[in-house]
């Protein structure tokens, strides 16, 4: 199943540099790593905000919900989940 996701980060002021930093490597390591698997098939950065746009391709609600809150920075993330349907209109639709 196809999920557009909207990750909106706020770490909070009084979180140590030091612990938001490796919250930040961490999350890098496990997205990229996620990227490579093809569960996390897009990662797109908002203009100027600490926030992305993602679409993950994974089996149902349960496999996405332990991604998202597995990622390091979850804690300090507000997210939208929109589930993603082929369109009929679409080109990639004769393709399935």
């Amino acid at each position: 199943m196809l999920y557009l996701v909207r990750m909106d980060v706020n770490i909070p002021a009084d979180v140590p540099p030091a612990t938001a930093e490796a919250a930040k490597s961490a999350e890098k390591a496990l997205s990229q790593a996620l990227q490579r698997d093809g569960r996390w098939c897009h990662l797109w950065r908002v203009v100027g905000q600490y926030a992305n746009y993602s679409v993950f391709d994974v089996a149902g609600n349960d496999e996405l919900h332990e991604i998202l809150q597995g990622l390091p920075l979850y804690p300090y993330m507000a997210i939208q989940v929109t589930p993603l349907a082929q369109h009929p209109s679409s080109l990639a639709a004769s393709e399935h």
